[in-house]
């Protein structure tokens, strides 16, 4: 593939993993597409490579027209688009399914050399989270539109602007117990970075078409033990106490409500209580970060650089022991 002469179209490429994938294709050599409904919010995604080399351009999943003038002349198209709660327009089905399948139909029917979708360990159509259920149905949608697509499922990925390590050092820092929902329910946190090179491993032409590569960290570990690894590198003792599932959905509602940006939903509860770890099959296939030449990197390497913020003292704070 030369590098030099092939676009990729990224949606979501302005978010949290997309802004990590962009820096990597633009290191190798790409010309990025960045497909983001405000492209006048996404003026940072053009820093990342060179002059010319990375335009963010106007597109929702949820409009096809837009998504097909997103793909036209692309060579590589990657779907990042997600959202962890609904709100407004925005809901699972409409993102995380008819998205993906606008995405898919519209890579097709151009002639598009190769499709990433970005889904989550644990996607289930049966499951009780809506979250993992249209995860799962977007698989679906894609594999049905373009069955050599490339599916790369990851949950919890940490990194400095992170959903769930942030928001459990923010409660660490107003709360003075913190509730804790699945305490036994075990995952497999996964690097931003590792995500982001491991998709652009595929891009690059690794890996194999219409298969699904699950991607997780070193450390398999409970959500108590991260309730605890958040506190260690916080500095900080809140007691923890486990809260059934059917009262932490009660408990959700008036976060659900007030924030317009929640510390916590149901659906999320529901998502806490099954596991998200990188499945037996997929580590014996290869079919993993290692199988992608990728080092998994481990949370201690990382989660210290900004979870220091939820210290009493911030930086200045005498070092947890």
């Amino acid at each position: 593939m030369d590098n030099a002469n092939t676009l990729v179209t990224v949606f979501g490429g302005s978010g949290f993993v997309g802004t990590q994938l962009v820096q990597v294709l633009a290191k190798k050599g790409f010309r990025i597409r960045v497909a983001v409904r405000r492209p006048d919010l996404a003026g940072h995604v053009r820093m990342l490579g060179s002059v010319g080399q990375v335009t963010p351009i106007q597109a929702n999943v949820r409009n096809a027209d837009s998504v097909v003038r997103a793909v036209a002349g692309a060579n590589v198209v990657v779907n990042l688009v997600g959202i962890g709660f609904e709100r407004g327009p925005n809901r699972f089905r409409a993102v995380h399914v008819m998205g993906a399948k606008n995405v898919a139909e519209a890579a097709k029917a151009a002639g598009v050399e190769k499709l990433v979708h970005l889904s989550a360990l644990g996607a289930d159509t049966e499951s009780p989270s809506a979250y993992l259920r249209t995860k799962a149905l977007g698989e679906e949608a894609v594999a049905a539109a373009y069955p050599d697509a490339q599916i790369v499922r990851a949950q919890m990925i940490f990194g400095q602007d992170d959903t769930f390590f942030n928001k459990l050092g923010t409660m660490a820092r107003f709360f003075p117990i913190l509730p804790v929902v699945g305490a036994k329910s075990r995952f497999q946190p996964v690097y931003v970075g590792d995500v982001a090179d491991a998709i652009g491993a595929l891009i690059g032409g690794a890996g194999k078409p219409g298969k699904v590569y699950e991607l997780g960290g070193p450390e398999v570990r409970t959500v108590r033990e991260l309730y605890e690894r958040v506190l260690r590198d916080a500095n900080r003792r809140n007691p923890l106490v486990p809260v059934p599932t059917g009262v932490a959905k009660l408990l959700a509602v008036p976060f659900s409500i007030l924030w317009f940006d929640p510390l916590v939903t149901g659906d999320q509860v529901e998502m806490l209580g099954a596991d998200g770890v990188v499945s037996d099959a997929a580590i014996k296939e290869k079919r993993t970060l290692s199988g992608l030449g990728v080092e998994p990197t481990a949370m201690g390497a990382v989660l210290p650089a900004y979870l220091w913020r939820f210290r009493r003292n911030g930086q200045f704070d005498r070092q947890p022991a």
